[in-house]
């Protein structure tokens, strides 16, 4: 698709998402157009059903089918199978960083971390789907750093019942800080404080 059409688009399946992962979504990108999804299996959605945006706030509901063979129910754990928590609040970080590329930023996406977790509940391998709802508090694109910001309360769902909480959860897109020549050692092959 064009540029201008993903930007107006205001929902993503899954075959849309792998594409974007790996850089295949859009035909014509913005000469500083380096953001990705992560690549399954580490994907947490299947597929993005609203996102939209009202000034610098805004809103995203994605899901995430349950595999019975998800990778994480294999180790996580041995006779007690269950989706680490943590993999909840990394597709609320992928879905702002998203929504920051939807909005424009140009760049890649890193987590920023967040103020607050509260876990009520837990994903096993017979639940069905995982609803994520991402309140957009606001979105800021800082133009003379040449990156941008997006701030978001969130809300987990397994198949209808809420069981993750999370406030003021941060991600920013960062020019110039991808490592696209790895294993090479090159410029940006060593981490460290972000310099974007």
């Amino acid at each position: 698709m064009k540029y201008s059409e993903f930007l107006e688009q205001d929902h993503f399946d899954l075959e849309q998402l792998l594409a974007f992962s790996y850089g295949q979504m859009i035909e014509d990108p913005p000469k500083d157009f380096d953001a990705r999804l992560p690549a399954p299996p580490f994907l947490m959605m299947d597929r993005i059903i609203s996102i939209e945006k009202n000034g610098n706030r805004g809103k995203i509901v994605a899901e995430q089918d349950i595999r019975l063979d998800a990778w994480y129910f294999q180790c996580h754990f041995p006779g007690d199978p269950v989706q680490p928590g943590c993999l909840c609040v990394d597709a609320v970080w992928q879905l702002m960083g998203f929504y920051c590329v939807w909005s424009g930023a140009q760049g890649a996406g890193r987590a920023l971390g967040c103020e607050e977790v509260v876990f009520n509940g837990q994903i096993r391998p017979h639940n069905k789907v995982a609803r994520f709802e991402v309140d957009i508090l606001r979105y800021r694109n800082l133009k003379q750093a040449g990156s941008s910001i997006v701030i978001a309360d969130a809300e987990v769902f397994i198949d209808g019942e809420n069981i993750t909480s999370i406030k003021k959860a941060r991600t920013g897109i960062f020019k110039g800080i991808t490592y696209k020549d790895y294993p090479n050692h090159s410029h940006n092959c060593m981490g460290g404080i972000t310099q974007g």
